[in-house]
């Protein structure tokens, strides 16, 4: 990347679109020019970032799922096998139809998503209920020949990070148990990310081809769009028919198992870097920063002992358990401060000749900008605690900033005019008609029902004019 690029400064957040594709680029996250569209590559830094926000996902799901890997390639006869399904993602395949220069006798898909390469397994491992639940996943690229506007991390031709899981049980109760459990554990999988997430039940006419029914999570973006963040669906026994997963109940009967599959994908890293950046750069939580603290020191003609005390000091931070960096480059401190600022480092630590001798360092935090001088005799115990508070500060500001973003709509026209900024929450009769015409009407999506609704709650729907005691979100959606 050229210096001058380097140092130019990214446009201001209020222009959303540009900015957000200029900071992957300046913030290193990933590089937009490989040469298919709708294909990225990751930076080095960017990656770190991701293998940090997996690491947490795993850990949430490894209590009790187990991580597992299936093939890319699936054979067109078992992908052709559930017809629902397949018609949701009939216009997305990417096909291999040739080995070398040689034809194949059946045509292979690349995974768009994998129930059709799973399942014929499951059927071969589901022999009784003893072998339930079973719930496994995997963190695979998946395919889809997206035909919309593509956009680095949020609409892609190649996911480069898709968590899938793919759990089978005894019953449907137990299915849909798992199911509020999928979003329980994406809602505390984005609390650590300091992400905000409104979780809700998909309408029937967008729920995931082949299921009962689907409940999302969405993060409301800073241009008022939301981001579809994860998704949990209820497959009841829908696939098992078609692919014969049965099992032997206790009276000694073959029945039909239950299904669930939920995901999440790099879409949970978009969420992050645009929710909580700034016209600086990144601003990164502390739990998925490559960098937690940066030193810098501060040199003049002599030394004085300053480099010697910032690598004491990295080693003090680094002991415990804290990702540091220290930047010693014969860059001017104005550009180093630039260069980490820009990535989203939590903390900047400053040590200088005159700061030695008051045996303290200057602080600086990415969140608010505040600096202060702390004492280098209890630097590390005040840099965990800050790093914590940091985490909190982000996440309430950004949960604040959708609490402010949602309003409570009555009309047409009050929901057109909130749209512009954030989320419009609507009764809604529950007739499929008033829902598409209402979606027609405004030219945006219903969400779905929250899953927190209101007990008791009722108003009027503003199609039909009928009573409602069910409330909806509606939103501009990417």
């Amino acid at each position: 990347m050229a210096e001058q690029e380097k140092e130019a400064a990214l446009p201001s957040k209020d222009n959303f679109s540009e900015w957000y594709n200029d900071l992957l680029l300046k913030g290193e996250i990933m590089d937009v020019r490989y040469p298919v569209k709708g294909l990225y590559v990751w930076f080095p830094f960017g990656f770190n970032i991701r293998r940090n926000v997996y690491d947490i996902i795993r850990r949430l799901l490894d209590k009790d799922h187990q991580e597992t890997l299936f093939p890319l390639l699936i054979p067109e006869n078992e992908f052709m096998k559930e017809a629902e399904h397949i018609k949701g993602f009939e216009e997305e395949v990417y096909w291999v139809t040739h080995g070398g220069t040689s034809p194949l006798d059946v045509k292979l898909a690349l995974r768009p998503t994998s129930e059709t390469a799973i399942y014929p397994m499951y059927k071969l491992w589901i022999r009784s209920h003893a072998d339930m639940p079973l719930k496994l996943y995997q963190i695979v690229n998946t395919f889809r020949y997206e035909t919309k506007h593509t956009r680095p991390l949020i609409r892609l031709r190649e996911i480069t990070s898709f968590k899938e899981a793919h759990t089978v049980h005894a019953t449907w109760e137990d299915a849909a148990s798992q199911v509020d459990e999928a979003i329980r554990l994406y809602t505390e999988f984005y609390r650590q990310l300091a992400v905000p997430v409104l979780a809700s039940k998909r309408p029937d006419w967008d729920k995931f081809p082949g299921a009962d029914y689907t409940i999302a999570t969405d993060a409301l973006m800073p241009d008022g769009k939301t981001l579809q963040v994860g998704t949990a669906h209820h497959l009841g026994d829908n696939f098992a028919k078609t692919f014969d997963i049965t099992y032997e109940d206790a009276e000694g009967e073959q029945v039909y198992a239950y299904q669930t599959c939920y995901g999440i994908s790099e879409r949970s890293i978009a969420s992050m870097i645009s929710i909580h950046g700034d016209d600086k750069g990144l601003v990164l939580p502390p739990a998925v920063a490559p960098v937690q603290v940066v030193i810098i020191p501060i040199i003049f003609k002599k030394p004085e002992g300053v480099l010697e005390a910032c690598e004491d000091l990295k080693a003090a931070l680094e002991a415990a358990g804290i990702r540091v960096k220290m930047d010693a480059s014969d860059s001017r401190p104005g550009a180093k401060y630039y260069k980490w600022e820009m990535r989203g480092v939590p903390v900047r630590l400053e040590l200088g000749p005159r700061d030695l001798k008051n045996n303290a360092a200057m602080l600086a935090r990415r969140d608010t900008g505040e600096k202060q001088q702390v004492s280098l005799d209890n630097i590390t115990e005040d840099v965990l605690s800050l790093l914590d508070e940091i985490h909190e500060n982000l996440y309430e500001k950004a949960k604040a900033g959708v609490q402010e973003r949602i309003f409570e709509c009555e009309d047409i026209d009050t929901i057109k005019e909130k749209l512009a900024v954030g989320i419009a929450k609507v009764f809604w009769c529950g007739n499929k008609e008033c829902g598409l015409k209402l979606e027609d009407d405004i030219g945006a999506g219903i969400l779905g029902i929250p899953t927190d609704q209101t007990e008791g709650c009722s108003g009027k729907c503003p199609v039909c004019g009928s009573d409602a005691d069910t409330q909806v979100y509606i939103a501009r959606t990417y």
